[in-house]
């Protein structure tokens, strides 16, 4: 039988999501929701959520994994509040027509200030080296360019009368 950290990545991912048992090398056993596997070192993020009380994070070391068992399989709805865990100010749920407007918002501002801004879908491109994707705040700008980058999320910042969310530069 192949040892868990000699598996491939593909294999671990089989288990995201999903409510399992990892048996260690010491016969110690951890249960819990997969969140992700370290692909460099096999080890095991598990999240467990308990009503009323605050969510806890184990991380099993790939090298101590002896086995892993799927007690549950995970939902749309368990992957949503596993990722509201790590990343609560992205769990902000808007309304379509919400999205909409700041999507134009952006774009209008962008477009005063003489930046070149077009619309692919839901994105807003900026000359062809920037992609803002929705919420359409700082930190949903995305480019290799750093200066670019930099420059569009101060304007986007600086939208008067816009909310400002305390984290904005999640990349």
């Amino acid at each position: 039988m192949l040892r868990w950290s000699s598996r491939n990545p593909r294999h671990w991912h089989e288990f995201i999501n999903h409510e399992v048992c990892v048996t260690a090398g010491d016969q110690q056993r951890f249960e819990g929701r997969v969140f992700t596997v370290d692909p460099v070192s096999a080890s095991v993020v598990l999240l467990s959520v308990q009503e009323n009380e605050c969510p806890s994070v184990r991380v099993i070391l790939g090298h101590a994994v002896t086995d892993v068992q799927i007690l549950r399989r995970g939902t749309e709805e368990t992957e949503r509040q596993m990722k509201s865990v790590f990343l609560p100010d992205r769990a902000q749920v808007l309304s379509a027509e919400e999205l909409k407007s700041r999507r134009e918002s952006v774009r209008l501002w962008l477009e005063k200030n003489r930046v070149p801004v077009t619309e692919d879908g839901e994105l807003l491109c900026v000359a062809n080296a920037l992609t803002i994707s929705a919420p359409y705040r700082p930190g949903d700008c995305s480019s290799a360019n750093e200066i670019i980058l930099s420059r569009i999320q101060s304007l986007v910042e600086s939208i008067p009368g816009a909310e400002q969310p305390s984290a904005q530069t999640h990349q």
